[in-house]
């Protein structure tokens, strides 16, 4: 983990047609509530990967730099 960043733990339900919005260029950003109360929103792409034939749910990790930058993001459970 590089020095000062910091990781933001979330949940999230979204079925496979709500990311589809994601998918074809309508909506960009997911909007969420981390554990700790705050709102973050990121681009969907980041968390592609973890989509199925459900859509993706799940808790997950997301790690930024000491900027805020997106470095990565994992599933938890």
């Amino acid at each position: 983990m590089p020095d000062n960043s910091q990781q933001l733990r979330f949940h999230l339900n979204l079925s496979y047609e709500q990311y589809l919005a994601f998918y074809q260029g309508v909506a960009k950003t997911i909007m969420v509530k981390a554990d700790d109360g705050r709102n973050i929103s990121f681009p969907g792409s980041n968390i592609q990967r973890y989509l199925t034939k459900t859509g993706i749910q799940g808790h997950f990790e997301m790690e930024l730099s000491a900027q805020n930058k997106f470095i990565a993001i994992k599933r938890l459970d």
